[in-house]
């Protein structure tokens, strides 16, 4: 297990033994979140991930979020990203894209992508400032609480 420490976060990669441990964040983050057998089938193999750790103000490790990513032939795509809800808004998701883009580098990639929700504006804004662009959009891909919500797929390239 390697860790490595980035805007006072540390970073572990994810085993199946943390997956009940991220299970809370992953609920608080989605209406319709992944199942435990689903997160669990995305570790390992192809699939990449780590979770971050800050320390609060008791001096008490804490888990700010995760992400999970799939890398396959110099594509990865990042599948999930959390940030637990009280934690939101410090710039935590910036740090945890870009440990996913470092990661993604430090496998071989050379092409970046991801859905996002239409309506989830802070994230696409968060993707764009990181160089992603929309390539496409998927009709009716996520479930809502009334029906679907299309996704905009992003793309960016990765620069040696």
């Amino acid at each position: 297990m390697t860790n490595s420490s980035t805007n006072n976060l540390t970073y572990t990669a994810i085993t199946l033994d943390d997956v009940t441990a991220l299970m809370p964040i992953e609920n608080a983050c989605h209406t319709h979140p992944w199942t435990e057998k689903l997160f669990q089938s995305c570790v390992g193999g192809r699939y990449f991930g780590e979770y971050a750790q800050a320390i609060d103000a008791s001096g008490n490790s804490k888990i700010i979020g995760f992400y999970i990513g799939e890398y396959i032939l110099g594509e990865a795509t990042l599948m999930n990203i959390c940030v637990n809800p009280i934690e939101q808004g410090q710039g935590f998701g910036n740090a945890l894209l870009t440990q996913f883009i470092t990661q993604a580098k430090n496998l071989g990639g050379e092409q970046l992508w991801l859905d996002v929700r239409t309506s989830n504006t802070p994230a696409i804004m968060l993707y764009i400032n990181h160089g992603f662009t929309e390539i496409s959009r998927r009709t009716g891909y996520y479930p809502t609480a009334t029906g679907y919500e299309d996704s905009i797929v992003m793309g960016r390239k990765l620069v040696s």
